[in-house]
């Protein structure tokens, strides 16, 4: 690894984990540039801190903390014998740094809104290709560790996977900021329990105690924080905001914008779109929460009453009721709660009710199996999936998808 320019070593001293060192200049390069500062305007947890107020950290603070867990998880994996030269240990923790760059404003909640068909996955390589291509070092290796083209599987799994440095990091982050104790994890011993078997990253068998409260505490995460029933109601608001800017603007209607928002505003983008014209990636890349939320404010005193009721909400957190159940809303109730808001605001045609009411479903699937299972190492070499080798009965009924259903319309109504 070459050595680090002096001006280039740098410190930071996060809330979390103290003192996170730049481990080399490439680091600090990407750092600098403007599409990962972007990140600092990016809140982390969308709108969750209308309901937990100290929500306010953003993807910058994420990528740097869970870059740090990387040079921890390298340091563990190194010590146990497993080969990882300096250049690929550089580009797992380039590869994590950058896993988030490809976000859009307030992180998941408008996803596909502004861009259809296009997600931060996808965004992301994109924005790594960009660096590459503008940077003066490789970013192919960090590259395909991100998409698991890698030969070392593993280290895409420290990457992307059940155990990754991304959930380690979001986990331990968000309930430090929202102050929900319940998803406090080990994540220190987790790291020293890591392991690799067969190219596939597994856990110590004396880890397995920190593994099941890891597994139990992303649940309590999801429910209370992730889909609390609040953040639920103002982020079908925020996208339902979009939503009904997004049709205005493409039938012509004026409405306050910056210059990259009014781009995608009055515009329909998709994937082969980015593929095809290389201004639209650095267009969103000028978009970040400032954006929406400077427009927000502004369209609260738009003509179109829809628009500016929702703008309100938002602005002064008079957010939608909203009703949690485990089964189906009956479609004649959904109909009959539009047809009272349509009269109760004097809507013209139904079809504008959409906007006010908002229905859909809400999914937490604590273990995963499926999408790449966490086994047990034990002494003799055997690995077991925890969802088998654990002693708590509930690690594996976390394993399956537990759904609940949700109907969001004004308070006025009652």
């Amino acid at each position: 690894m070459a050595k680090t320019p002096h001006n280039k070593v740098k410190i930071f001293n996060d809330p979390v984990y103290g003192f996170i060192h730049i481990p080399d200049a490439s680091v600090f390069d990407i750092i600098e540039t403007h599409y990962f500062q972007r990140l600092r305007n990016i809140k982390q947890l969308g709108l969750s801190h209308l309901v937990y107020p100290g929500a306010l950290h953003t993807r910058f603070h994420h990528a740097m903390g869970a870059m740090y867990l990387m040079g921890q998880a390298i340091e563990t994996l190194r010590f146990k014998g497993h080969a990882i030269n300096n250049a690929e240990a550089l580009a797992v923790k380039q590869a994590i740094l950058l896993h988030d760059i490809g976000h859009g404003p307030f992180s998941h909640a408008l996803e596909n809104v502004l861009i259809e068909g296009l997600d931060h996955e996808e965004l992301t390589l994109m924005f790594m290709q960009k660096l590459h291509n503008e940077l003066p070092f490789s970013l192919q290796e960090a590259m395909r560790i991100f998409t698991g083209t890698h030969p070392k599987k593993f280290l895409h799994q420290l990457v992307s996977g059940q155990l990754d440095m991304d959930r380690l990091d979001y986990l331990n982050r968000d309930n430090f900021f929202t102050g929900v104790s319940e998803g406090v994890i080990s994540w220190d011993r987790i790291i020293k329990m890591l392991n690799v078997s067969g190219d596939h990253l597994v856990i110590d068998e004396k880890g397995i105690y920190s593994i099941e409260k890891f597994i139990i505490a992303r649940r309590l995460m999801y429910w209370q924080v992730y889909l609390h029933k609040t953040v639920i109601s103002a982020e079908s608001m925020l996208l339902n905001t979009l939503k009904r800017a997004k049709m205005l603007a493409l039938t012509g209607v004026e409405l306050f914008a910056t210059p990259p928002l009014k781009r995608f505003l009055y515009n329909r983008y998709d994937k082969a779109a980015f593929e095809g014209d290389s201004t639209l990636i650095e267009d969103f890349s000028l978009l970040d929460d400032h954006d929406i939320f400077s427009a927000i404010k502004t369209w609260t005193k738009h003509t179109d009453p829809i628009l500016a009721f929702l703008c309100k909400g938002l602005v002064n957190r008079n957010l939608f009721r909203v009703t949690l159940q485990n089964t189906p809303f009956d479609e004649e109730e959904i109909q009959m709660v539009r047809e009272r808001v349509r009269k109760h605001y004097h809507l013209s045609s139904l079809a504008d009710t959409r906007f006010l009411v908002c229905h859909g479903t809400t999914k937490n699937r604590a273990y995963d199996p499926g999408t790449g299972n966490i086994f047990i190492l034990s002494r003799d070499g055997t690995l077991t999936d925890i969802a088998q080798a654990s002693d708590q009965l509930n690690i594996n009924a976390l394993s399956h998808p537990v759904e609940k259903y949700f109907l969001c319309h004004p308070k006025e109504l009652g």
